[in-house]
């Protein structure tokens, strides 16, 4: 009988935290749906962008709905390598995005100090649209670097929420 109460129990804050996780506005999800439909293109202008520029790394973009970070959707792309001697990209791009998630400002920006698990890099930018924020990140090369691939795929992908 404990068992099954205990398993009850579970099940309950299990769908309670479930339901709290995926509440979103109409325009939220609209938004969402729009991120989700144009994710791969913006990270394939993103790979050719870093491919013109003889840079290897990762891309990565995000759509955090409303004012608050409480959840995400993202995708990510290798453009000819995770990493080289001594670095992850994968782990740096979202080190990048971690930090735009939680200051809602440019990777790097410098707006508070470091926390563990961020590296304080530049490369990584954030808009806000109507619904929430955009955020859109590579590694791979200097963060000078990193940042024009960043944007040029954010560019294009802001273009699709207006």
């Amino acid at each position: 009988m404990k068992l099954t109460n205990l398993l009850l129990t579970i099940i309950i804050m299990t769908a309670s935290n479930n339901a709290k996780a995926q509440t979103m506005s109409k325009e939220q999800k609209k938004a969402e749906k729009t991120f989700i439909i144009h994710a791969d293109e913006a990270l394939q202008i993103m790979k050719q962008e870093a491919l013109r520029m003889n840079i290897k790394g990762v891309g990565l973009v995000s759509y955090i709905p409303g004012n608050e970070t409480q959840s995400w959707t993202s995708k990510m792309i290798v453009a000819g390598a995770t990493g080289s001697e001594g670095y992850n990209y994968i782990a740096i791009a979202y080190s990048k995005a971690s930090e735009m998630a939680e200051t809602l400002q440019n990777s790097g920006s410098k707006v508070r100090p470091v926390k563990v698990g961020e590296f304080d890099y530049i490369g990584g930018t954030i808009k806000k649209i109507d619904s929430g924020y955009l955020l859109s990140t590579f590694s791979g090369a200097s963060g000078e670097d990193d940042l024009a691939v960043a944007e040029k795929a954010m560019d294009w992908l802001s273009t699709k929420f207006k």
